[in-house]
């Protein structure tokens, strides 16, 4: 036999189809007497157009098979007509099958080699729970994998009988480093999934690294007036401002317009950036009630229209539209209904909001954004738009402030026409419709795998943000390990903002570009892996502290 070690794909070619029929026959007709002998010795699988065969080639010979199969009904099935009572609701199943390995080969590590090919490949399909036939002589292999029975032995013969197990995502990952042994140093990074600064396209850092412009040039006034129309074009504002500097600089340009009047506002709270709001209005000398809600928790609509028509009653009403904090997307247009029905003028944080999903900014009275996040661009540029015409106020705010002289005629400041080049070529390449399907559905298919995971996400009884996931870790699991355990597997995330750090929370965020599910379940896997090294090692110190 030669020493070169086996091949391990995904079968694709007809010799390899040939010798998986007669792999199977070898084992399953003639080594367990599941189905009669064949004068061909090929036994082709019921189910073998839908199946995907993991294989391990040796000198053009199949030495180990595997078969992976997503499509119902499954053979077990038929074996099994109340399978689904058995396994637990909300999960993407798939079905192993076939699995065989010649006997030439079982003393060597082609199992382990098929078993994490065939693992990679589940994982990139989404699913987080197989179901599997086990040979009943074979219990102890399946169990030692992480298998678990359910249900009755299955077989139409009694001496070749079947038990029926399942592994689920959370329960195989942390396994799976020890039983592959696997070396992550060469795999490419899953990506980054950060707030910001975000991934951005190859077009925009082209754009961003032209050679810079004056801003009284008429190139870069002309760029600057492209950016204000995409912007105005994206949220049906009447104006939108571009400011150098960054969404805290919006918001606090949003208080000094509101401090020019005197009158009173109400603020909503219910995360880290609705508390933010209220920091800008206290240095803006504003005067304000606010609504506090624990974080995460939604607002009610009928208590925000109560309050404004009680006394004082507000002229104001501001709020954070994506609460990043927590990955709660408050609601716009109800707030929208009850300020418009109460005549209160509404302003609006929609710095994570904007590109992440639909704004509508056509009758507010202020709102921020920015550069980076949901828009792709670099950050640096901060947003206001408003639909109300605008005069500079000399005596009563700073002039980086005033947001008059950026509505004027001309631009008040220094600006940077790199940030504003790439500004426009990212907001040229947004197509909102189709990224905001795709942003929604993939947070909404995160959030339900990782609760199905067993993680506690934050936020889960209100409207779920699109471009983030907030994921609360237990006491005994440093979110800060966590994070760190992850970078070292190639997977950024947030952790390390204080009010994150406080509430060992973790963050994944979803504005990072083109995002498939493959690249989800392989964070989700890389998460549950995190959390199980970081727990183990916490464990172990522990004991070694009660020791000492």
């Amino acid at each position: 036999m030669s020493a070169a070690r086996p091949i391990v794909k995904i079968a694709n070619a007809d010799w390899e189809f040939d010798e998986i029929h007669r792999l199977n026959h070898q084992t399953f007709a003639e080594e367990i007497p599941q189905h009669d002998r064949g004068a061909s010795r090929r036994l082709v699988d019921q189910f073998h157009p839908d199946n995907t065969y993991v294989v391990a080639i040796h000198d053009r010979r199949i030495a180990g098979m595997l078969a992976v199969r997503s499509t119902r009904p499954f053979s077990l099935d038929r074996k099994l007509p109340d399978l689904d009572a058995h396994l637990p609701a909300g999960r993407d199943i798939c079905e192993l099958r076939l699995l065989a390995v010649d006997p030439a080969h079982r003393s060597s590590a082609l199992l382990p080699a098929l078993l994490a090919e065939a693992w990679r490949h589940i994982v990139e399909r989404g699913h987080d729970l197989a179901v599997i036939s086990a040979y009943m002589r074979q219990l102890k292999l399946y169990a030692h994998l992480g298998f678990e029975p359910f249900g009755p032995a299955v077989g139409s013969r009694p001496d070749v009988m079947f038990q029926p197990m399942m592994l689920t995502l959370e329960r195989f990952a942390p396994r799976a480093p020890r039983l592959f042994r696997r070396e992550r140093t060469g795999e490419a990074p899953v990506g980054r999934f950060l707030p910001g600064p975000v991934t951005v396209h190859d077009d925009v850092r082209r754009a961003f690294a032209r050679e810079p412009r004056s801003h009284r040039s008429a190139g870069f006034l002309e760029e600057l007036s492209r950016a204000q129309e995409l912007l105005r074009d994206l949220t049906g504002a009447r104006h939108a401002e571009v400011l150098l500097g960054s969404g805290t600089l919006a918001n606090d340009v949003v208080a000094g317009q509101l401090s020019l009047e005197l009158t009173r506002g109400l603020i909503l709270v219910n995360g880290e950036f609705g508390e933010r709001l209220v920091d800008h209005a206290r240095r803006a000398g504003l005067r304000f009630d606010a609504i506090e809600r624990s974080w995460g928790e939604p607002f009610d609509l009928k208590e925000v229209s109560a309050r404004l028509v009680d006394v004082p009653r507000p002229d104001w009403l501001w709020f954070v539209h994506s609460e990043t904090s927590t990955g709660v997307l408050n609601d716009l247009d109800g707030l929208r209904g009850v300020c418009r029905q109460a005549g209160v003028r509404l302003c609006v944080d929609a710095i994570s909001s904007l590109g992440t999903t639909s704004v509508h900014l056509g009758d507010v009275y202020f709102a921020s954004g920015t550069s980076g996040k949901g828009l792709g661009a670099y950050p640096g540029l901060a947003l206001v738009f408003h639909n109300h015409d605008v005069r500079p106020a000399p005596a009563r705010v700073p002039r980086l402030l005033d947001l008059g002289l950026y509505a004027g005629d001309e631009v008040p400041f220094t600006h940077s026409s790199n940030l504003v080049s790439a500004l426009v070529t990212a907001l040229d390449r947004i197509d909102l419709p189709r990224r905001t399907v795709e942003m929604a559905g993939h947070a909404l298919w995160l959030r339900r795998r990782l609760e199905c995971l067993g993680f506690d996400v934050v936020g889960r009884a209100a409207e779920p943000a699109p471009g983030v996931v907030t994921v609360r870790l237990p006491s005994e699991i440093s979110s800060i390990d966590v994070a760190m355990e992850l970078e070292r597997l190639g997977c950024e995330i947030g952790a390390f903002s204080g009010y994150l750090r406080e509430r060992n929370w973790i963050q994944i965020a979803l504005m990072v570009g083109d995002i498939s599910r493959a690249t989800l379940s392989k964070l989700s896997i890389l998460l549950l892996e995190a959390a199980d090294r970081v727990r183990s090692r916490h464990a172990a110190q522990a004991t070694d502290r009660h020791i000492g």
